[in-house]
């Protein structure tokens, strides 16, 4: 587990990979047209077990002073999509630079999937036979 140190005051303060990539999760989740966040079955099985289930779909990397952050998310069917992910970028730069201090220099988005709603699914399947 990486951690970013800070001296501040005549002692260090650590700030783990899995603390940013838990507040980057929750503020992804907040992010109107985020439906939920994305994750490979394997990367499920881990997360189930350790019990860090708001980190799927979120990777990270801590340095000295900054976080490069990688998300992969399902975007709600029906919104921008450009507009969503913009908004998102925002919503997890705030979230991150304002609670660690740590100054997030790049969050890449892969939007993986469209979720439906239950009506919009069953008009598609109705439509595509």
């Amino acid at each position: 587990m990486a951690e970013k140190q800070l001296n501040k005051h005549g002692g260090n303060i650590l700030i783990s990979d899995d603390v940013v990539a838990t507040i980057a999760g929750l503020a992804a989740l907040e992010t109107p047209g985020i439906a939920a966040m994305s994750g490979g079955l394997s990367d499920d099985w881990v997360k189930m077990l350790s019990g860090k289930n708001l980190q799927k779909g979120v990777s990270v990397k801590v340095g000295e002073v900054e976080a490069a952050i990688d998300l992969r998310v399902i975007v709600v069917y029906g919104m921008k999509i450009h507009e969503v992910c913009h908004q998102l970028q925002v919503n997890i730069r705030d979230a991150v630079q304002n609670m660690t201090g740590l100054s997030v220099v790049e969050i890449h988005v892969k939007v993986e999937e469209v979720s439906f709603k239950d009506e919009e699914l069953k008009e598609i399947q109705r439509i595509s036979k």
